[in-house]
């Protein structure tokens, strides 16, 4: 009964305050916000970059380059991370934002190449020629004509980085200190300590505080991800 009594407060103003002033929970989603900006901006322009070289390139080692960087993808987190602990301490590199964000963008990148490779497969390659013919580079020709036709699926792509790297547990609970650590790692320590301090209420604000950024990223691109995945699921 004390536990639906404090879920409940959870959607009061108490059960915020709790989490966010009391708990210092917004130190956890300022974190969460330097951590997945920049996880997203790298990733994406070595996803760009890469996925419309690969694409151009047609030459046979792009689809097997892609076939090992899926595999790496898959591998468990906790196993590529763990074999780097030490230098990280000894290097002074643990407990850092930035640490975090390189290990996140390599474990992310494999992903995000595949996508954005199999949307540039979409895009004519007439695009880039008649581009050329007018006078552009071929960076030029990227930069100007190729991204705007490629924009939603860029969007689309970054959605799903953003998730990777937003819902993070493993990564982050292992390389971030309790000072620099996100969301999720936070959210599981309160859930963890419920039974012992009666934390609910913090737990349920706290998750809750966790998804409206999410809605309202869904809901201000959705156009964008409706036509990124239309484009993506039909061969041009």
């Amino acid at each position: 009964m004390r536990t639906i009594e404090e879920t409940g407060a959870a959607f009061t103003g108490g059960g915020y305050y709790g989490a966010w002033i009391v708990n210092d929970f917004s130190r956890n989603f300022m974190n969460t916000a330097v951590v997945v900006f920049f996880t997203v901006i790298i990733s994406l322009t070595i996803g760009t970059l890469g996925g419309y070289a690969l694409a151009r390139s047609g030459r046979k080692y792009a689809f097997w380059l892609l076939m090992a960087a899926l595999v790496f993808r898959a591998m468990p987190h906790i196993t590529l991370v763990s074999g780097y602990m030490l230098p990280f301490f000894e290097w002074n590199l643990w407990g850092r934002h930035a640490t975090t964000i390189v290990v996140l963008t390599a474990i992310n990148q494999p992903f995000t190449l595949w996508m954005l490779h199999s949307f540039f497969l979409n895009i004519p390659k007439d695009l880039d020629e008649s581009a050329m013919v007018d006078g552009c580079t071929r960076f030029q020709a990227f930069r100007h004509v190729i991204i705007p036709v490629m924009w939603p699926g860029v969007i689309t792509t970054g959605l799903f980085s953003f998730l990777l790297a937003y819902n993070d547990f493993a990564v982050t609970s292992m390389l971030l200190s309790q000072e620099n650590q996100t969301m999720v790692p936070r959210i599981a320590s309160f859930l963890g300590s419920v039974r012992e301090q009666g934390n609910m209420m913090y737990a349920v604000a706290a998750v809750v505080s966790a998804m409206v950024p999410l809605f309202f990223l869904v809901m201000f691109f959705q156009r964008q991800i409706v036509s990124g995945l239309t484009s993506g699921a039909v061969k041009g």
